[in-house]
């Protein structure tokens, strides 16, 4: 139903924009002009026009052991955002792009979708507000919602997996998406829509940063035998909705999620040619955070159903039962803990077994995951130290995100962090990665 009503009503919305950001260019608005200009000749007597934000920031960083499959250092990018806001009578126009050179990465070319390129546009929009109780943005936007710390259930948007396991900052491990967002506010309970109308895939590993472990071939594969996917990039047929229908019951925030898209790294692949794919997929879920005991505790919960034919194919993702148990507290003076309990519960397990191949690799039923996070803050808060640790007792991996920050100045500051991967099996989620364990620093000075 909503493939027809939504385009019909939203299309002259979406028109320009979308065809544009398909075109990797970015047309200003109207009345804009040549900002370039503008700058140029009312900096000096009015102003700038916009509101202007941006960094410069320096990342460098190293395997710590060697990986045949990539290079020795890990990253090693010159980074620079720039943000450019301005607000009109009745909307809001937004444009933050990054221009980067990693020479580790080698490829200049600019793919809006894969993140790979000289120039990543992170948010390219435009906000009004029709109705008092509407707020609308459509175009490139970054998206988030759910309670999980790193973990992501309901949260079906977007994600940069190979930023975070190299060691971006955090905020680049939420991908963009070309989407219209409607939010409906009713007082005490509220609905977020979020309509995309060419799906838009996590920027999940390819082998072209992180060395993976190829089931095809029972070995390691990296930027020599990269993924090759069949991406879903028709406007208004390859699309997604996603729904949060959310409210406060006195201290408690509660929300239900729903789901209708595809599978947003490769679950499936393709019996003829290998290459993988994006099956269908819906995800019905809901979550509650608020006060418990000291500190604040999290739940939630999502039903994954995969378009698996009830487990029968094993060339698609099983359905899956995902949950998350989390709590938070301050445990000393500026210093912080938290801990989550995390399971993947896969559907239709004896099927999924039966229809296994012959010697192939066997997943398990549960998959089981505990988090830690610690964080302590020093010296007026200007130096943080933070602790956050993935382990499965059910795979015997896990993953340890270090990090130090140091600001010198209000605009400058300091880091140095690591990634570092450990596992008894080279196929298990986290194992695969050891050879990729980094360590980094960068510096970052905003503007």
């Amino acid at each position: 139903m909503y493939r027809a009503i939504i385009p019909a009503l939203l299309a002259f919305l979406l028109g320009t924009f979308s065809e544009t950001l398909l075109a990797q260019e970015i047309k200003l608005p109207e009345g804009l002009g040549d900002l370039s200009i503008m700058v140029a000749e009312e900096s000096e007597e009015q102003g700038v026009p916009f509101d202007l934000s941006g960094f410069l920031e320096s990342r460098i960083g190293a395997r710590l052991g060697s990986d045949a499959h990539q290079k020795d250092m890990s990253i090693g990018e010159m980074r620079f955002q720039v943000g450019i806001e301005k607000e009109f009578d009745s909307l809001t126009f937004n444009f933050v792009s990054d221009f980067i050179y990693d020479p580790v990465q080698g490829k200049h070319a600019v793919n809006l979708e894969t993140g790979q390129g000289f120039m990543d546009i992170r948010e390219a929009n435009l906000t009004f507000s029709p109705l008092d109780f509407m707020d609308v943005k459509v175009g490139r936007q970054v998206l988030t919602w759910g309670t999980g710390d790193l973990l992501f259930i309901n949260d079906l948007f977007a994600k940069d997996w190979n930023s975070f396991f190299i060691g971006r900052d955090d905020e680049y491990l939420k991908g963009p998406s070309d989407a219209l967002k409607m939010a409906f506010f009713f007082g005490d309970y509220n609905l977020d829509v979020v309509y995309v109308p060419r799906f838009d895939a996590d920027r999940f590993i390819d082998g072209t940063r992180i060395s993976f472990f190829d089931r095809a071939s029972s070995d390691l594969s990296g930027r020599k035998n990269p993924v090759f996917v069949d991406r879903l990039d028709r406007w208004f047929e390859d699309d997604e909705l996603a729904l949060r229908f959310y409210g406060a019951f006195g201290a408690y925030e509660t929300a239900l999620y729903y789901y209708n898209g595809y599978w947003k790294s490769p679950a499936g692949q393709n019996i003829t040619t290998g290459r993988g794919t994006f099956p269908r997929l819906q995800v019905f879920g809901s979550s509650i955070r608020g006060p418990v005991s000291k500190g604040i505790g999290s739940l939630e919960i999502g039903y994954y159903k995969s378009s698996d034919g009830a487990g029968s194919n094993p060339l698609v993702r099983n359905s899956e039962i995902r949950m998350s148990v989390g709590y938070e507290q301050e445990i000393g003076s500026e210093f912080t803990g938290g801990i989550q309990y995390y399971v993947e519960h896969r559907l239709d397990y004896d099927q999924y077994l039966a229809a296994l191949p012959n010697g192939a690799l066997q997943d398990r039923q549960n998959r089981h995951l505990f988090t830690l996070r610690v964080t302590k803050l020093l010296m007026q808060q200007d130096l943080k130290i933070s602790l956050f640790d993935f382990y499965s007792p059910s795979d015997k991996d896990g993953y340890l995100r270090l990090n130090i920050s140091y600001k010198i100045l209000d605009t400058l500051k300091v880091e140095l962090g690591g990634n570092i991967f450990y596992g008894q099996k080279v196929y298990s989620f986290f194992g695969q990665f050891q050879d990729n364990s980094n360590i980094y620093t960068a510096i970052h000075y905003d503007f």
